[in-house]
C-alpha cells in the first residue's frame, strides 16, 4: 500500500472539515489543498459531530473512544463478577 508520509496537523483536518460542512465540494478542496478525496472523506467522518442528545454533539472521534471505553468498563466489570462470586464461595 503507497503512503506519501505527509503527516496533517489537527488544525488542518479540522479546517478541510469545516470548510467541507460550509459547502464547498471534496473535490474542489482535494484540489485546493492537494489532499485525497478519501483522505478528506475520512477527517470528515473523523470530527463531523454526532448528536447525543437534543441539545449535545461530540465529535465521531471523541464518540468512538466513549464506545471503545464502555466496552473496557464492561469487561472489567464482568471480571469483578466472576471474582466477586469466586471468592464468596471460598467462605
Amino acid at each position: 500500500m503507497f503512503k506519501n508520509g505527509i503527516r496533517y496537523s489537527e488544525e488542518f483536518k479540522q479546517q478541510i472539515a469545516e470548510l467541507y460542512q460550509s459547502g464547498q465540494s471534496v473535490l474542489d478542496l482535494s484540489r485546493e489543498y492537494g489532499v485525497t478525496t478519501v483522505t478528506i472523506y475520512k477527517w470528515i467522518k473523523q470530527l463531523s459531530p454526532v448528536k447525543v442528545s437534543e441539545n449535545d454533539e461530540i465529535s465521531a472521534k471523541d464518540y468512538q473512544a466513549m464506545k471503545k471505553r464502555i466496552a473496557e468498563l464492561e469487561m472489567e466489570n464482568e471480571i469483578l463478577k466472576k471474582a466477586t462470586a469466586i471468592f464468596a464461595r471460598k467462605r
